[in-house]
């Protein structure tokens, strides 16, 4: 399971030098109980190319995520964060993919709903898209 987590909303064992440093927690557990695969079309939104996807349905996770290899093999266009994202595992420990530092926004759609989505870019490994509840 990925998920996102606030500085406001974690414990006060967390040592920040800057509490306007915005943090994101991907959790991730090995042993899923239920896994929720769909297929969705992102559209780029300069060219307007469609990409079908088998993304992750996490109910967990509290944002969107695009794998980096997959957003760079199907050239979409990574907008640099002014702020990166820290990136923390459940046990704390920094993700050895390392800070958040682009976002994409695309079109998405799904079974006749479109919407416009903007992912955080990530390591997710074999995963190329984790849709949580932003």
């Amino acid at each position: 399971m990925y998920s996102i987590l606030h500085p406001e909303k974690l414990d006060n064992k967390s040592k920040f030098t800057n509490t306007t440093e915005r943090v994101r927690d991907v959790q991730y557990t090995l042993r899923l109980l239920r896994e929720v695969w769909m297929r969705v079309g992102l559209e780029k939104l300069e060219s307007h190319e469609r990409i079908a996807v088998k993304a992750l349905l996490d109910s967990g996770a509290t944002d969107l995520f695009m794998d980096m290899t997959f957003a760079r093999e199907k050239g979409f266009k990574m907008e640099k964060l002014k702020n990166s994202l820290l990136v923390r595992n459940v046990d704390r420990m920094v993700n050895a993919g390392g800070a958040i530092t682009y976002q994409v926004e695309c079109n998405m759609f799904f079974k006749g709903h479109m919407e416009r989505a903007r992912m955080d870019i990530c390591n997710l490994g074999k995963t190329e898209v984790i849709l949580g509840m932003p």
